[in-house]
Formats: C-alpha cells, structure tokens, sequence
C-alpha cells in the first residue's frame, strides 16, 4: 500500500505538469506578480489562468493577497525552483529524450 506521503507528494508533481502553470511558478519565483502579469505571460485567457493559479494554491505551491482590486501572487515555498534545476538536469543528460517520447 502507498504512503500518504507518497500520494501527497504525487498530487504536488501532478499540478506542476503544465507548461502553463511550470510558466507561472518560474516567473513567481522572480517576485510577486499580479493574475493580469501572469495572463500576460502565459497569453491564455483570465479564467484559464485563474483555474491554474487555483490548483497551484490549493497545493501549497503559491499564496496571494489583494491589494484594492488586485490580485497578487507570490510563490509560499521558493525552495520549489530546485525541482526545475533536477529536471533540467535530467534532460541535459539525455535519459529523458528516449524513454520520453515513449
């Protein structure tokens, strides 16, 4: 039987394997930006960026805070980014480009 550490971590993994939302968390990892920067930077529309910023929220990935009408986000656990330097590390290797395109 798996772990719920295991099912925890898999639920993380998966939110994360979106272009748009790896786009997201990348730029956060710069700073705060607001839900209309992120729209700007992914070019999807406002209720598809929500949806990702939505599901990156409720896994722990990022937090917000209103600012008047604004919405601004920011990422709760920078640290985050490191999983992208591993993964590109795979992928400089070359193990990913066979058994990926299977």
């Amino acid at each position: 039987m798996v772990s719920e550490e295991y099912v925890k971590r898999a639920r993380i993994i998966k939110v994360l394997g979106h272009p748009g939302r790896l786009m997201m968390v990348d730029a956060l990892a710069e700073g705060e930006l607001c839900v209309c920067e992120l729209q700007a930077l992914v070019g999807s529309d406002i209720s598809t960026v929500s949806k990702h910023l939505s599901l990156l929220k409720s896994a722990g990935i990022v937090r917000d805070r209103k600012q008047g009408l604004q919405v601004y986000y920011s990422l709760r656990v920078p640290c985050i980014t490191q999983f992208f330097g591993c993964v590109q590390a795979v992928l400089d290797a070359g193990e990913c480009v066979s058994r990926c395109r299977k």
